[in-house]
């Protein structure tokens, strides 16, 4: 399994608030190193960095039966496992309240994987843009990835990755200054095929 990161594929029709288990990847605007860097193999977090970490980490303090699964922030981008939970009443504890959406045409279903990114992104720009007084200034990459998680031994391939980005950040896809891309595909593809034997 080789994981892409460049465009979504968004199953059509496809409920994306139904419970399951959600691999995402968000980028950086412009793919800028704005969270930090890689060091001896462990990401350090500067301010930036730290405070995407804590508006990441609230993400279950603000929809019910969600929580975040293993999770990752590298120097331009985010790797997360968000879990929907069945749930009886369908809606948000603080974002994306459901008489909301009934008034809006388009925009994400609430309590959806798009609801959920939409909101942490909007939370983290807009701390982020405070702390930096820089009003109005873009944090992220306009789409994401996302894929749903179809069974066990794929949920556990895709911790195994998570887990391992940062001391083989040379290899990540989304490193503007590590390898060709064709050799990182061949590293994650071998890495994840030999875990699963």
């Amino acid at each position: 399994m080789i994981i892409h990161h460049r465009r979504s594929i968004r199953l059509k029709n496809y409920d994306y608030s139904q419970p399951g288990s959600y691999f995402i990847t968000l980028c950086t605007i412009g793919k800028s190193q704005l969270f930090g860097e890689i060091i001896d193999g462990e990401m350090v977090l500067n301010d930036v960095g730290k405070t995407v970490e804590h508006r990441l980490l609230a993400i279950p303090d603000h929809y019910q039966d969600v929580e975040l699964d293993q999770w990752v922030i590298m120097p331009n981008h985010i790797h997360a496992i968000i879990v929907i939970y069945p749930d009886d009443v369908v809606g948000a504890r603080h974002a994306s309240p459901l008489q909301l959406y009934k008034s809006k045409i388009h925009g994400p279903k609430p309590r959806s994987i798009g609801s959920i990114v939409a909101s942490f992104k909007s939370a983290a720009t807009k701390q982020i843009n405070i702390l930096h007084n820089t009003p109005g200034h873009s944090l992220w990459q306009r789409n994401y990835y996302e894929h749903i998680i179809r069974d066990e031994k794929e949920l556990n391939r895709i911790r195994r990755y998570i887990i391992n980005n940062p001391p083989h950040w040379s290899f990540d896809i989304e490193n503007r200054n590590g390898l060709p891309i064709d050799d990182k595909q061949k590293f994650w593809s071998k890495f994840l095929n030999e875990f699963n034997a």
